[in-house]
Formats: structure tokens, C-alpha cells, sequence
């Protein structure tokens, strides 16, 4: 079952009957495609998020000087978690978002298509599902991109697996998990996503001419980019949460509005922005990758 409809005629992938594993296998595809494209202007957005505003000057600078001290794999930090976490996540997501669909055309819409507010429903749904893998997977990502070390030294943790040993072992499993609601909250953006994804599916297919697979590539990079222009201050407010010391005495932020009321006193309401550049550059082209790769596939599975 395809994540958009239209009103002309059904989307390519649309099939009379429902596959419910179909959209987990293809979300697979969709994680690999995403990360291979998007993770180096991910690092940026998250060094750019949580480091002290002298620190860099904007992304190129942030990028360059990652590339100096610590090398072209610098930018690839932390990109063996989401390697893995990724294709699970996408898998669980996109396979969840194709099942909620299902099942609201079945239950609420009673077999009619979903509405812009009914894909907006089930990507809420898909968000929060996603959200128990998709928060240790970032928390373990995020403690590896802010490790500023130059080449030769010893990082604190040598790699998400040493780092996932380091957090249960020392808080148990709630602090590899540290940060859970942050989580939550901001998968609840995905409203915006999903649905802009059905009203630029509907609109390029009404009004151009675009393959099946043009059309997938143009509706997913722009609701990716209306996703992240809704959602982009909660994920910086996560961010601060994920990377807060854990120590007993040391940590920062007891509460989401803690860590949000921190980034407005340090940098006013820009600090809710900062980061956005290289994320909202990343946005189009990873997403647009993997929604093609996603619907091409569910277009050929059986």
C-alpha cells in the first residue's frame, strides 16, 4: 500500500489487497539509502546544536574544521549506529505508517482514501512506534558526534558499541534511554510530514507529468523540508537532553523545559535555529533518496 493517494487514479504501489510486512521490508532499503546521503551534514547539524555558540562560526566552518582534526571520517562519526539503527528504524517506521494507513482507511475511513489529516494521524502513530528504537540508537549517535578529539588521541568511547556498554552499565537501561519523551515529542512533527508528503504527491501528479519514481522523489525531499521547518527547535531541545552529562551532580537538564529554557538563554530564540543550515541542506536529497527507494521497492515486492 502506498503512504500518499490521489485523486486522479490510484498511486503506483497502491494493491487491492494490503501486505501488512511489505513496508517494513522496503523500509530497510529506505534507512540505507538515507544514511549513505545524509549523515555527514547530520554530524554538522548536531556539533552545530550542542557546542558552545564561540565554537564554530556556521557550518562550513564546523565542517572544515572537522575535516582538519579529525579527517573525512570525522564527519562519519557515529554512523555505524544509525547504519544498523536506520534500517530498523525505517523499516519500523514506514512498515508501521503503511499498517496505520491500512487501518484507518479500514476503521475510519471505511474504505474510503485517507484524507491530508488522516495521513497526518498515521504518521503521528508511526513516529511514536519508531520512537522505543529510535531513541537509543540517537542518544548512543549523539554521544559519539559531539567527541571532539583530534587524530591520535583516546575518545572517551572508541565506538557506539563501548558506548552502549558505557550507558548500561553505568545508568542502566532508562539512561541508554535517556531521553525518550524528547524523542516522542518530536516524532509527533511527523503529522507535517506525512501529510504535506500525500498533498505533494496529489499536486505533482495532478499537474506534471513526472514518472512514478520523480514523483516520489520530489514529494518526499519537500515534506521532509516542511517536517524539519515544524520540528527543527524540538530537535535541538532533544539534542541538549541526549548529550546532558549523566554523572550524578553534573547534569544540566532534569526536564524537556529545562534544556529548551537553557538554549533560549544562551542564545535567544536563534538558538532554536542553530544547526538548521546543514539539516535542512541534508533534508532534501536524503529523504527524496529513500522515499524512492522505499515506494520503488513496494512497487516490486510481491
Amino acid at each position: 500500500m502506498s503512504l500518499a493517494s490521489k485523486d486522479v487514479a490510484p498511486p503506483p504501489v497502491q494493491r487491492e489487497a494490503h501486505s501488512p510486512y511489505r513496508g517494513f521490508v522496503a523500509g530497510v532499503f529506505s534507512g540505507v539509502s538515507k544514511l549513505a546521503v545524509g549523515h555527514p551534514f547530520d554530524t554538522i547539524k548536531v556539533r552545530l546544536q550542542t557546542s558552545p555558540p564561540d565554537r564554530f562560526k556556521g557550518p562550513l566552518d564546523c565542517l572544515l574544521k572537522t575535516l582538519r582534526n579529525e579527517g573525512f571520517r570525522g564527519v562519519y562519526k557515529g554512523a555505524t549506529p544509525p547504519l544498523v539503527g536506520w534500517m530498523f528504524m525505517d523499516s519500523v517506521m514506514l512498515g508501521s505508517l503503511s499498517n496505520y494507513c491500512a487501518l484507518l482507511k479500514t476503521h475510519v475511513y471505511h474504505g474510503e482514501n485517507l484524507t491530508i489529516t488522516g495521513h497526518g494521524a498515521a504518521g503521528i502513530l508511526a513516529g511514536w512506534t519508531v520512537s522505543f528504537i529510535a531513541a537509543p540508537v540517537e542518544h548512543v549517535k549523539a554521544r559519539l558526534q559531539v567527541q571532539y578529539h583530534r587524530t591520535g588521541q583516546k575518545p572517551r568511547y572508541s565506538g557506539p558499541i563501548d558506548c552502549t556498554r558505557q550507558l548500561v552499565r553505568g545508568y542502566g537501561i532508562p539512561g541508554l534511554y535517556h531521553g525518550l519523551s524528547a524523542t516522542l515529542l518530536f516524532r509527533t512533527f511527523f503529522f507535517f510530514w506525512w501529510g504535506s508528503y500525500d498533498v505533494f504527491t496529489k499536486l505533482l501528479n495532478q499537474h506534471t507529468a513526472l514518472s512514478a519514481p520523480a514523483v516520489n522523489f520530489w514529494a518526499g525531499g519537500l515534506s521532509a523540508q516542511v517536517f524539519w521547518l515544524t520540528s527543527y527547535p524540538s530537535d535541538v531541545v532533544k539534542q541538549r537532553i541526549m548529550t546532558d552529562p549523566l554523572e550524578p551532580g553534573e547534569r544540566k537538564f532534569a526536564r524537556w523545559k529545562d534544556a529548551a529554557r537553557a538554549v533560549y538563554r544562551e542564545s535567544g530564540w536563534r538558538g532554536y535555529w542553530r544547526g538548521f543550515v546543514p539539516c535542512f541542506l541534508r533534508a532534501f536529497p536524503a529523504n527524496a533518496v529513500a522515499l524512492v527507494a522505499f515506494e520503488t521497492v513496494m512497487k516490486v515486492l510481491p
